[in-house]
């Protein structure tokens, strides 16, 4: 049989059946063909490095490296079922939307965490529900009319392909005891097939460690530093950086191939969020000033987004700029979750390209949950780039007992909205309303649109929605936008699907709590002139982002080379707050890097592992991660061996 090409056949029948696969951060099924001595199965860092293995083979077994990215649905759908899964066009499109153009293999992993293996008795479970005559048996005629009526709909075509395979169709009838045993066995080969190859082969066993952007792709070169000393100092600000190489991360599991270079700890004092005094009480008074919102969106594949913005200074000015999370809450005295998530904010001078912006710096003083900047700034344009570390904004798995209700009935037959869903459409609109006048333009509205729509509102759609709706100077009010999203839940029989996407795209969860977004907002000060703020886009921060973050920490962090030939170099930038360690590979061949934090105490990190390989192509930068306290009022230990694969 091949494999394969059974295994996509099976994909339409099985999520008609048995519906649509449970989100999960479990690992791959227990039925992996490796053996496991009793301790390590009570071993979660074995676990994990069992998961990864099982990935890296299942990516293997369709593309020639782990450095390829998927670059289509048909190849997403190849590779998860390589994984042992069975993806519906729902999942599919769950994780490949409308803006991907492509995944790596981190977003894969990804992925496998999030979709759990469909299991044998929910399969069968399902199939028992139509078996009437309880025999094991569905005939065809019947199994037709389920396949091309329910949930997403097979063609006749599709059908035949099921009803003609031989080892489970007999006498016009579906054997679906044997349907269900043969998707087992074939899942279960798929898998052993591609750990088998990824034994075989030693080198894909040992070098592939991990996801890393094409060539073509936007990356960080390293810049050209001077020779460092073999003991930690701090180094030389380094040129802009260009295009090159930088690589995310992956699990190692070799720990015998390690040669310990270097080995960083460092001690911090619980955080006292001190009131720095940056934000003095008559610059807040007498300069003039410049304010938006903003928000921070977590998107299916792990990567966050934000509003990125252009600043216009019409004269050389002393400036205090400042950005800090915001509290949503309609409930007095009950504060926003998310006012706990780290921000910073990285300014860019704007030169004649975008690819050409100059980093200048970024907020560090601290106010509480505020973190603001002072200094000089002369006449032109900056970009202003938020950004979040990620260890506290992160995709959480909750357990959502009740899914909350959108809509009542009114008692005159009618529907209309419940309070909650009217409270969660005020902080929407407080989120989208970025200059904060209470009113909608057309390019904030298009904010939300692109956000749950992916399209814009031309102006002829607006002349329309202003006709309609309540507006004032040609803006949209806050009523006027309730009314245009309460409308459609209050028809009768009318479908809530779109609101629910909606509300799901703003971050919101199925209890109608904001848990994958978290907005913010940033102030200008100018002493000398009147600042402008204009957000630009809502988008990954792309290259501008990867090249400030490492060169902030670059230019402000201690450097350790791992080599004598000073080519590995491990830069660490401390603040108060967080810890983020970059690694500089100056050589003409990558570099696999394992790291190892497990000796941190009361510390939380971006990636979620303590023990990871990353691979750092040649003549680049990448991050290692970002790292912050756990608990903020207790002290908190940074511990990391970094060593070379050999």
């Amino acid at each position: 049989m091949q494999i394969k090409e059974t295994g996509s056949k099976y994909v339409c029948i099985i999520h008609r059946m048995a519906g649509s696969q449970k989100s999960s951060s479990s690992l791959f099924n227990e039925q992996t063909p490796l053996s496991k001595s009793s301790q390590a199965k009570r071993s979660e860092n074995y676990e994990e490095e069992t998961f990864y293995r099982n990935c890296r083979a299942a990516y293997l077994a369709v593309f020639k490296s782990s450095l390829e990215n998927i670059k289509s649905k048909e190849q997403l759908c190849l590779v998860l079922q390589q994984a042992g899964r069975n993806p519906s066009q729902k999942i599919v499109n769950k994780y490949w939307t409308f803006q991907t153009t492509t995944l790596n293999f981190d977003d894969f992993c990804f992925i496998l965490k999030q979709e759990e293996p469909l299991k044998k008795t929910e399969l069968l479970k399902a199939f028992a529900e139509i078996d009437s005559n309880n025999d094991g048996c569905i005939l065809h005629s019947e199994l037709r009319k389920i396949l091309t009526t329910r949930g997403e709909k097979m063609t006749l075509d599709e059908v035949n392909a099921i009803t003609e395979l031989a080892e489970v169709n007999d006498d016009g009838k579906f054997d679906y005891y044997k349907f269900c045993k043969l998707y087992m066995t074939t899942n279960e080969q798929c898998l052993k097939n591609a750990l088998e190859k990824l034994e075989v082969d030693c080198k894909l066993k040992r070098q592939q460690f991990g996801s890393q952007l094409e060539a073509s792709s936007e990356m960080a070169t390293s810049p050209v530093l001077k020779s460092l000393p073999k003991t930690a100092r701090k180094t030389e600000p380094g040129p802009m950086l260009k295009r090159g190489h930088c690589k995310t991360s992956l699990r190692c599991s070799s720990a015998p191939s390690c040669k310990t270079s270097v080995s960083s700890i460092i001690s911090m004092d619980a955080s006292s969020n001190k009131n720095v005094n940056f934000i003095e009480a008559k610059v807040a008074k007498e300069w003039q000033y410049a304010q938006s919102k903003g928000c921070f969106y977590l998107q299916n594949n792990g990567d966050i987004i934000s509003h990125k913005y252009k600043l216009l200074l019409p004269q050389k000015s002393a400036v205090c700029i400042t950005i800090k999370p915001v509290n949503l809450s309609q409930t007095e005295g009950k504060p926003s979750s998310w006012l706990a998530v780290d921000t910073v904010l990285y300014m860019l001078k704007e030169n004649e390209t975008e690819e050409n912006t100059q980093i200048l710096n970024f907020t560090e003083l601290q106010n509480k949950e505020a973190f603001g900047w002072k200094g000089e700034l002369g006449t032109g344009v900056y970009w202003l780039i938020p950004f979040t570390t990620g260890c506290r904004f992160r995709k959480m798995k909750k357990q959502i007992k009740e899914e909350a209700k959108l809509v009542y009935e009114d008692g005159n037959g009618g529907l209309a909205p419940t309070k909650e869903f009217r409270t969660v459409l005020s902080e929407i609109f407080e989120m989208i309303d970025l200059d904060g006048n209470g009113l909608l333009s057309l390019e904030e509205y298009n904010f939300f649109e692109m956000r749950t729509s992916g399209e814009k509102c031309d102006e002829e759609a607006w002349a329309i929605c202003k006709d309609n709706f309540d507006t004032k100077n040609n803006e949209l009010t806050k009523e006027g936008f309730m009314a245009l999203n309460l409308m459609e839940a209050s028809e009768p029989g009318g479908d809530l699907t779109g609101l629910w996407e909606n509300l799901l795209s703003m971050g919101y969860n199925k209890a109608m709590e904001l848990t994958e977004a978290c907005p913010f907002s940033i102030h200008i000060y100018a002493e000398n002139c009147k600042p402008r703020i204009k957000p630009v886009c809502l988008e990954t921060g792309g290259e501008q982002l990867k090249n400030a973050i490492c060169m902030s920490v670059v230019n402000k962090g201690d450097a350790k080379p791992m080599d004598r030939s000073e080519n590995i170099i491990i830069h660490t930038y401390k603040s108060d707050t967080r810890i983020t360690s970059i690694i500089e590979n100056k050589s003409e061949s990558k570099a696999i890097i394992h790291l190892n934090s497990e000796q941190s105490k009361n510390c939380v990190n971006n990636r979620g592992l303590n023990v990871f390989a990353i691979e750092v192509a040649p003549k680049s930068m990448m991050v290692c991660h970002h790292v912050m306290p756990l608990n903020d009022k207790e002290g908190w230990i940074y511990s990391c061996a970094y060593s070379i694969l050999s």
